[in-house]
């Protein structure tokens, strides 16, 4: 139902309006579901329940996020809190929401944090407009690089990867997911499969070009010279797992330089 509406909103309020009323619209959309039982960890916003997408997904109604974006918000803040010198972040099209709450909390705790953006999604004016794959960015600019369901996108993704690690600097770490196969073995990735509602069928959406198992990315970062570990989440807030309605298994590539 979500969804349906969702679409026949974007289809009649342009999209200059939408973005303008955004927040004003949002808050008004999350009142029926304030309460206690659950909470969102990016808009710190105390709920009776989630929004549950047709994929099962639970969606915040006050800022949109996610499971995989509440959970990453929680590798972000581990990062953050044992940062000591200046930080410096590159964050490929990240959640309007979960970009607001990085900023947040460098602002607040007074991080000596660099943080950049670019976004190709349009929620917001992004730092940098810059093509993974071709790019001018110096070498060995970055400490941390995220890299949040951005590969499954590029038709390149050798080169897309390779930039990644060309753009880090020594020690440090990008962290890397897509949507994951359930089994293991080779990528999925056709060459017959061109057209949007092929790549629906096939690869789940239709600008995906590829659908990776957890060891075929893992196998090509390791190609392009990354050291990586594969984390398997929860970690040591899965005790609130239920409460923020994360996904209950999740898998994400630290990969190193």
């Amino acid at each position: 139902m979500y969804q349906r509406l969702k679409s026949a909103y974007k289809a009649l309020v342009p999209e200059s309006v939408s973005r303008l009323f955004e927040n004003p619209i949002r808050w008004l959309v999350s009142l029926p579901y304030r309460g206690n039982r659950y909470y969102c960890p990016l808009c710190q916003t105390k709920l009776n329940r989630f929004i549950v997408l047709e994929d099962g997904h639970a969606l915040c109604p006050r800022c949109g996020s996610l499971p995989r974006t509440r959970r990453l918000w929680f590798l972000i803040e581990e990062i953050l809190e044992q940062a000591n010198d200046r930080l410096t972040i590159l964050h490929f099209s990240p959640p309007a929401s979960l970009r607001k709450r990085i900023l947040k909390r460098i602002t607040q705790n007074k991080l000596s944090v660099s943080y950049q953006t670019t976004d190709t999604a349009g929620e917001f004016t992004a730092d940098l407009a810059i093509d993974l794959t071709d790019n001018d960015l110096p070498d060995d600019s970055f400490d941390l690089i995220i890299c949040y369901h951005v590969l499954e996108h590029i038709e390149d993704d050798r080169k897309a990867i390779s930039e990644l690690f060309r753009l880090l600097k020594p020690n440090g770490q990008a962290l890397i997911q897509t949507p994951f196969l359930a089994e293991e073995g080779k990528a999925k990735e056709l060459p017959n499969i061109t057209t949007a509602a092929q790549r629906l069928q096939h690869y789940g959406q239709e600008d995906h070009v590829r659908v990776y198992t957890v060891s075929a990315l893992d196998e090509r970062l390791k190609s392009a010279g990354f050291t990586t570990h594969i984390r398997k989440t929860p970690n040591g807030f899965s005790d609130d797992a239920e409460r923020m309605q994360l996904k209950e298994v999740e898998f994400v590539i630290a990969a190193n330089k």
